[in-house]
């Protein structure tokens, strides 16, 4: 199956846990509802694939181009994604819980209410991303995020050393929920009253 060409093929509602895809072209391709637990997809191109509601859970997919794919609610749970690239991807939902995202590419992505809960978002870059309602309160990471640019409206940041990110800005900072131990960039303050303190 490595190398395998199905792009713009139909393959929903399949089972395909463990499979080989290592340098597939998947572009285009619609998996919706396709479980991909434990797949290799390491350097596959998923450009534009429909992967909506579809499970990653703990597949390799390092260097993996999922750009512009439709992944809304799709489980990307323990994937190691390291250096593959998101950018443009409509992913509102989708859960990121543990997964190895360091040097990924998220920009222009729409990652409303997506989960990064224990996720290693170290060099990763989101910027000009949607992170609306996002959680990003458990990631873990060192040194620089990218969020230039960002919309981080209501963005949980909470217990987050936010110290080192880069293209941060007060008004970005005003909209997200921090906390007492939300750590920023020089320069950027803790608004007087964080958004979320209520829930």
């Amino acid at each position: 199956m490595a190398g395998i060409d199905w792009s713009e093929c139909s393959k929903k509602n399949l089972m395909l846990q463990g499979s080989d895809f290592q340098g597939a072209n998947l572009a285009g391709t619609d998996l919706s509802l396709t479980n991909l637990s434990g797949t290799n997809l390491t350097s596959a191109n998923l450009e534009k694939a429909t992967l909506a509601r579809a499970w990653f859970t703990g597949a390799q997919a390092g260097k993996a181009n999922f750009s512009k794919i439709e992944a809304y609610r799709s489980g990307f749970e323990n994937v190691f994604a390291e250096g593959a690239s998101f950018a443009g991807a409509e992913l509102q939902r989708s859960n990121f819980n543990g997964a190895k995202l360091s040097g990924a590419n998220f920009e222009k992505a729409e990652l409303g209410r997506a989960s990064f809960a224990k996720a290693v978002l170290t060099g990763t870059k989101f910027s000009l991303a949607n992170l609306s309602r996002a959680d990003l309160s458990e990631a873990t990471f060192e040194g620089p995020v990218a969020f230039d640019r960002a919309f981080m409206f209501l963005t949980r940041i909470e217990g987050l050393d936010l110290s080192a990110a880069t293209g941060l800005d007060q008004a970005q900072v005003d909209l997200a929920c921090g906390d007492a131990k939300t750590k920023l960039p020089a320069g950027l303050s803790a608004p007087a009253n964080w958004p979320c303190a209520s829930d």
